[in-house]
């Protein structure tokens, strides 16, 4: 009788590291890539409307990630997949790059900043509410110092007067529909690939943004080249590859704690826009950028278990907490 070999408590622990470190490379790239986001958005934004640029964007996302599925032959989604799909679709590849485009050119950029850091706090509550993920202590603190940090860097960034209501609204409801998108692309992960969730999710926020099309179309023959280029570069990197590398890291780990890592977004975007941009950051927004680092790296933290008790007793096994891998 032939019995079916078990992996050793090595190579599992080797595999659960293995995917720990693939995890936390997608989600570096992401933060990367979102990061750099915010710099052609300022860019591509002086000539195109906020309409035209999420089309223009989203389209060259799309065409993107249709290539790379044919190539490998991805399929189309599960049927269970696709109530996640669409939503995820709906509210963060459509409505969100809208009314994010939008509200910036209402309010400055610290206001923005400000308003659109809420999404990780609700995604975490909606991930604990909706689909029962935890929120362990060290999660929650993270959370606290990342968002002081975002709340100081904003402040440091905000103009006099350059804030209004509607802008305002606008960038609190983006950042509803950030963290309902991605909540609703969680459980749409269980059944399809990172690939499959993330084209048929940049397919479906392109759909719905095809009412711009006429204006798309009429920018983008009197804009200049460099912002063409900057929408392109939006769709092809921080849509196509970011969003997938995102869908990727998100499979493997909890809701609430994929977003805290998205805190680190307005370090990176401090720094680069530093470097790129010629902007010299002040003492206050420095500080704020190195306390979105230190809550993003305490909310990834996690407690060392104990491999041995006294006396040689094994120690027991502390609960987990989350269900990051």
């Amino acid at each position: 009788m032939m019995t079916t070999a078990r992996p050793s408590p090595s190579a599992a622990s080797a595999s659960g590291r293995r995917s720990q470190l693939l995890a936390a490379g997608a989600a570096t790239v992401t933060v990367v890539l979102w990061a750099s986001a915010f710099v052609s958005i300022r860019s591509a934004g002086e000539a195109y409307s906020p309409g035209a640029l999420a089309l223009g964007r989203l389209l060259a996302g799309a065409v993107t990630l249709g290539l790379i599925c044919l190539v490998r032959r991805a399929g189309l989604p599960p049927r269970p997949a696709w109530r996640g799909i669409a939503i995820s679709g709906l509210l963060w590849f459509g409505f969100y790059m809208v009314a994010l485009n939008w509200g910036e050119q209402q309010v400055d950029a610290g206001t923005a900043a400000l308003v659109v850091n809420v999404g990780p706090i609700l995604i975490a509550l909606l991930g604990a509410r909706l689909l029962g993920d935890a929120l362990p202590p060290r999660l929650v603190a993270g959370m606290a110092v990342s968002f002081a940090g975002a709340v100081t860097v904003g402040l440091s960034m905000s103009g006099e007067g350059g804030s209004s209501l509607f802008g305002v609204v606008l960038c609190l409801l983006a950042a509803v529909a950030y963290a309902g998108g991605v909540v609703a692309q969680k459980p749409a992960l269980g059944h399809a690939t990172a690939l499959q969730v993330t084209t048929f999710g940049c397919l479906t926020g392109a759909v719905l943004c095809l009412p711009f099309a006429g204006q798309l179309v009429h920018e983008a023959a009197e804009a200049p080249v460099s912002a063409t280029l900057n929408m392109l570069y939006l769709g092809v990197f921080p849509t196509a590859l970011a969003f997938t590398t995102w869908a990727y890291a998100l499979a493997r780990t909890t809701a609430g704690r994929m977003g805290a890592t998205t805190y680190a977004v307005p370090a990176l975007v401090v720094l680069m826009s530093w470097l790129a941009l010629g902007e010299v950051p002040g003492p206050l927004t420095l500080a704020g950028g190195a306390l979105c680092l230190a809550g993003v790296a305490v909310s990834r933290s996690r407690r060392r278990a104990r491999t041995a008790a006294p006396d040689g007793a094994v120690a027991p096994r502390p609960r987990d907490t989350s269900r990051s891998a």
